[in-house]
């Protein structure tokens, strides 16, 4: 069967009304859930082949991750099917106003290799809650986990339903999008490839999701908790090698703790990974070759304090700290996505501003401070954040997790989740017993009447 008899396939199905129901819906959900507890070994193994994580880090940005999801979806899924009662104004008194969350048909899910099971499934979560059929687009660059996600998927689901597809993303992609017009387009990953996506689904007006990256900014400010600060950051930044978008990208910290602050970032590093983080079964490995030639590249834009080891047979990068770097240098202007810190000290906020403004709305945004979060806060347009944390705010489902701007379009999680695949019908209903004169014609002499009930 050709691609596109296959997604011709899914919208029949959708047609029939069989994904509707609460209970069809439901059932989806916990053979989604079971597969991914028979296969939790398995998962482990996939992901460490691909990006060397251990089973503790997948079970908090993985498959853990994603079961909380679903548990989550479970329970409150049948209350969010149900129509949502809103207010009726004056002119339309008696009638009673509500909205259903209808689905949106046949979406499709695009996902990257950084996260690949947690980025393709959560999305995935929603788009079964909603009560769609769905295609899913895995990444080429993870292919031990894409191969057993597809295993996982076809060995549960029919392919009417749920279809996956595998293959180079720069051909698969354009030859479903050019010749078949998909409800919803669900897409994570870099901000180029996200403007390709954008202008193909723009030529059928198909809506969009877009989970995208940017230069997520770590604010230290000078009353900041330092030992509980480096912790924090190195947690975040060097979990999966650095290959996380929300990771920050580079810390302003405040002239008066920089030297402090460093200090204990390289105590910090030296316990969690120890003397050699290439032995570390708790530090990850670089996907590629293409992106460790990008990576290292960026040690020439700065002067290495801490780390700047590679080893390119073994996919490795040490975990990196860089000062005196120029904000006009490649390291500041692009997205690290990566296992290198650059630090920049300033004096007065006007002077870290100027720096984040370069990259506007970024994807993320981390303070960490006693006393200052709402100024900063208020000053910085993006996505989502953290105070006194880093990148933990995508853990928590009953948040909305996305960009603004270059960092994306959209948001999901949760009930996010439900509403991003589902469309919002506005219903008013009115009773036949209540039909004055005054709403019909002839209108002559209404006017001062029409201005006293709407208003």
């Amino acid at each position: 069967m050709s691609l596109v008899n296959k997604l011709s396939a899914l919208r029949d199905l959708y047609n029939t009304g069989i994904t509707r129901p609460f209970d069809y819906r439901k059932k989806q959900l916990q053979k989604l859930k079971a597969v991914i507890e028979k296969y939790e070994q398995q998962l482990y193994n996939a992901l460490h082949e691909d990006l060397k994580k251990s089973p503790e880090e997948c079970w908090v940005t993985e498959n853990g991750f994603v079961l909380a999801e679903i548990n989550n979806t479970i329970r409150q899924l049948e209350r969010w099917m149900q129509p949502e009662s809103t207010g009726t104004n004056l002119v339309n008194l008696p009638s009673k106003s509500y909205v259903i969350a209808e689905p949106l048909g046949v979406v499709l899910i695009i996902s990257p290799w950084n996260y690949p099971f947690q980025l393709l499934f959560t999305p995935l979560v929603g788009a079964i809650a909603a009560g769609n059929c769905i295609v899913m687009k895995s990444s080429e660059f993870a292919p031990a986990t894409t191969a057993l996600m597809k295993q996982m998927i076809e060995e549960t689901f029919e392919p009417g339903y749920i279809l996956f597809i595998e293959g180079d993303g720069a051909h698969v992609v354009p030859e479903m999008m050019n010749n078949f017009v998909f409800d919803h387009v669900f897409y994570t990953g870099s901000t180029a490839v996200g403007k390709i996506i954008y202008q193909m689904a723009a030529q059928q007006l198909v809506p969009v999701t877009l989970e995208l990256g940017g230069k997520s900014p770590c604010v230290v400010e000078s009353d900041a908790d330092i030992k509980v600060t480096a912790k924090r950051i190195v947690m975040t930044k060097f979990s999966n090698a650095g290959q996380m978008s929300v990771a920050p990208d580079y810390l302003l910290v405040h002239a008066s703790v920089k030297d402090a602050l460093i200090n204990e970032l390289k105590n910090v590093l030296q316990k969690f990974f120890g003397d050699d983080p290439r032995s570390s079964e708790y530090y990850g490995k670089i996907i590629n070759e293409k992106q460790f030639d990008r990576l290292v590249k960026y040690f020439a834009d700065g002067k290495i304090i801490h780390g700047g080891r590679s080893d390119k047979s073994r996919s490795y990068i040490e975990p990196t700290l860089i000062t005196d770097v120029d904000p006009g240098s490649a390291i500041m202007l692009e997205e690290i996505f990566g296992p290198i810190l650059p630090i920049i000290s300033f004096d007065t906020m006007e002077q870290a501003l100027t720096i984040i403004n370069r990259n506007k709305n970024p994807l993320a945004f981390y303070i960490f401070t006693s006393s200052k979060e709402k100024v900063w806060l208020n000053a910085v347009p993006f996505g989502g954040g953290c105070v006194n944390n880093a990148s933990w705010h995508l853990t928590n489902h009953n948040l909305p997790f996305g960009g603004r701007g270059f960092s994306g379009t959209g948001h999901y999680h949760g009930k996010y989740s439900f509403d991003t695949f589902s469309h919002k019908k506005a219903i008013m209903k009115r009773p036949t017993w209540f039909h004055p004169s005054i709403k019909y014609p002839p209108f002559k002499g209404k006017l001062k009447l029409f201005k006293w009930i709407i208003r």
